[in-house]
């Protein structure tokens, strides 16, 4: 790089800054800090290889959400997700992860999506799907776990 493109790089990198941070303030008029957080920062996403559980629902939205499972001795010790889906989309699955990693599966299926949202704050009325997907996901998964250990 010449001093051109070292300058241009740095403009560049101020202008995407400014961007990012203009897209995060609109976000905070509508959602909480958590829901931003988690949209921006989710936790536990990508695929389990080999799970031992996995769902896959797409919303009447059209936001996909797919859950991974990994159990050891009825206790769910990874959980992983992958969405194409919305910021409360991403942050519902990104919370139900965390909610979830360490419980056993009986205490797992008990979760709802008024836990999700305890743990978010308030969601608009045309995302409060977002919560229900994650859950109706991590119900699918931990049938296709509970379909998988009868057959063992």
């Amino acid at each position: 790089f010449d001093d051109t493109m070292t300058a241009k790089a740095s403009t560049l990198d101020e202008i995407a800054d400014e961007i990012q941070r203009s897209i995060i303030e609109d976000a905070l008029k509508e959602f909480s800090e958590r829901v931003v957080e988690e949209a921006i920062n989710p936790r536990n996403v990508g695929r389990i290889e080999s799970p031992d559980g996995e769902g896959t629902i797409t919303g009447s939205c059209g936001d996909t959400v797919a859950i991974f499972l990994k159990v050891d001795h009825d206790r769910i010790v990874d959980i992983r997700f992958l969405t194409d889906g919305c910021g409360p989309t991403i942050a519902s699955a990104s919370v139900l992860t965390q909610l979830v990693k360490g419980k056993t599966i009986e205490e797992a299926s008990r979760i709802e999506d008024q836990d999700i949202m305890q743990v978010l704050g308030e969601l608009p009325e045309d995302h409060l799907h977002c919560p229900v997907l994650a859950v109706n996901t991590l119900k699918e998964a931990i049938e296709d776990y509970r379909r998988r250990s009868v057959e063992d």
